[in-house]
């Protein structure tokens, strides 16, 4: 196992990936071709904002299982094609807030008062007071366009300077609003009625371009704009004409759609009214460090032991002491519902959690049960990342419910496979801290669930079992354990058999045919 650090790091965060027993290499510059030569024998890459982390490049990494961004946009990873190739995506969304929050009021601040532009003209030898004179904070109306965990520190600490608040955030409830003193409202009302505005969105595809010629036609021509969120949100083309045609006043911008600036980009910063920095939302010596050390213990807990935290295309769920010992369970009724399925084409899992099982948060626990479905199909390349996407890439609808009754037992996790008319379902349910099997479709019964597990059903009538017994024994297969189910005396049946090995193809191929079995499925879930 190996990490590549690509970009710059504190060193406390690399002294956490040292102390971690896993190798780590520091390689930073390196541009698409360099990344795609190295990346083959790393299982996690930690980055910042330079690297850029393409196709191109998760493509090449063979080995590859994590992507930790120290910071939160992760607009220069390709989320979608390291989801479809099972690779977790980890940020560090809380680490930098305070610091990209304060950077944005030090921008306010800055661009209200000609802070820039003053220092300018006096380090030029002139005392030009009358040209540079500001306008107070006091009374005017801040637009805040996206209310989360940096808008709303910036509401927390602009609300002191007596200003009113107004925000757009269609995700944001009004109650979280109004605790932070933000009146919400359309986005259109925000740029009519603000006098400065401040973007702390994500970059997303209905986000790009959100402030285009449009938008800047609808403010006041006094309006200033702040951006410490990503570049690309805002249409440089068209801040660039907003600013030199002096239809808003001025703006303040940290973050940009080609960092370094470049080509015809470069014109902005011949604007007399535009305040620039280099991408330092959270380049304060706090935010640095907080971030590497999140990032580290992140992607260190991932590699080391399968803990997810910070991941943005993984479940969001959580698995507590009571939970963590179904996730066995789940992917063993995954495995066995679609081998009892015949592994026919799947339209719909069905996912049951029953008692209370129901109070938890079972959200992972439902995934588990897709990737040992999965794992049927496509092997071990599922995982928790990508499991969701390749369900359905194959059609397959996922359904999970609740009840609050489980009748036998205190929890049970139930699975029902359907392929066209056909259904199959098994029930399990954990104990003494083992997985076990209760159900398959309407037959009780219950065993413990193990590596090698034979599932038969037959019509119930003296011999059955011996003969399974002698054929097994006669290929030196031994029998650890067994369970019968079935509806009435001489009814049907059906019958499972925990073994202690794998059963060879010719040993299921003799029990086929000198048994009278309906049918026999042997499941490996080792």
């Amino acid at each position: 196992m190996r990490i590549l650090v690509s970009d710059p790091l504190s060193e406390e965060g690399l002294r956490i990936l040292e102390k971690s027993g896993i190798p780590v290499d520091v390689r930073t510059g390196l541009d698409e071709e360099g990344l795609c030569a190295a990346i083959g024998g790393y299982d996690g890459l930690i980055i910042r904002s330079g690297t850029k982390v393409t196709a191109k490049v998760i493509e090449a990494a063979d080995r590859l299982k994590v992507i930790g961004r120290a910071g939160v946009g992760v607009d220069n990873i390709d989320v979608q094609a390291a989801t479809q190739k099972g690779i977790l995506v980890m940020n560090t969304p809380a680490a930098n807030i305070i610091s990209a929050a304060e950077h944005s009021c030090a921008l306010i601040m800055s661009m209200v008062r000609n802070i820039p532009w003053a220092h300018a003209s006096m380090h030029d030898g002139k005392w030009e007071r009358g040209k540079f004179t500001g306008t107070e904070l006091n009374g005017k109306t801040l637009g805040i366009i996206g209310v989360g965990r940096v808008g709303g520190e910036v509401a927390k600490r602009l609300k002191h300077f007596n200003m009113k608040l107004v925000g757009y955030d269609p995700f944001l409830p009004e109650e979280v609003a109004e605790n932070l003193g933000v009146r919400l409202t359309s986005l259109e009302e925000l740029l009519r009625v603000s006098d400065i505005m401040t973007i702390h969105t994500p970059l997303l595809p209905e986000t790009r371009n959100m402030i285009s010629k449009e938008q800047f036609g609808m403010m006041k021509p006094t309006a200033m704009l702040v951006n410490v969120a990503r570049g690309g949100i805002v249409n440089e083309r068209d801040l660039y004409e907003a600013l030199k045609t002096k239809r808003i006043a001025a703006a303040a911008f940290d973050v940009w759609v080609n960092e370094p600036l470049s080509g015809e980009e470069k014109a902005l910063l011949e604007l007399d009214n535009l305040i620039t920095t280099p991408h330092l939302g959270a380049s304060t010596q706090e935010a640095q460090e907080r971030v590497a050390v999140e990032i580290a213990e992140s992607a260190v807990k991932f590699l080391t032991s399968g803990e997810v935290s910070n991941a943005i295309n993984a479940p969001k769920g959580q698995l507590d002491p009571e939970t963590a010992p179904y996730v066995p369970l789940a992917e063993a009724l995954g495995t066995i519902a679609h081998g009892l399925n015949g592994n026919k084409p799947v339209d719909r899992l069905e996912i049951v959690f029953r008692g209370a099982l129901a109070s938890k948060d079972t959200k992972r626990l439902g995934v588990h049960v897709l990737i040992g479905m999965l794992r049927n199909i496509v092997g071990d390349d599922v995982n928790m990342v990508n499991a969701s996407g390749i369900a359905k890439g194959k059609g397959i609808s996922v359904v999970e419910s609740k009840e609050e009754e489980s009748h036998a037992y205190d929890s049970t996790l139930v699975v029902r496979v359907r392929s066209g008319k056909g259904v199959r379902t098994v029930r399990g349910t954990v104990f003494a801290e083992t997985p076990r099997l209760v159900g398959i479709d309407g037959y009780s019964f219950e065993m413990p669930i193990v590596d090698n597990m034979l599932f038969t059903a037959y019509k119930d009538k003296p011999g059955v079992i011996g003969m399974v017994g002698k054929v097994l024994g006669d290929a030196n297969v031994n029998i650890g354990m067994m369970s019968v189910g079935r509806d009435e005396p001489m009814g049907n049946a059906v019958m499972v058999l925990g073994v202690d090995q794998e059963i060879p193809a010719g040993v299921m191929e003799k029990l086929r045919g000198e048994v009278p079995l309906e049918r026999t499925l042997f499941v490996n879930l080792g």
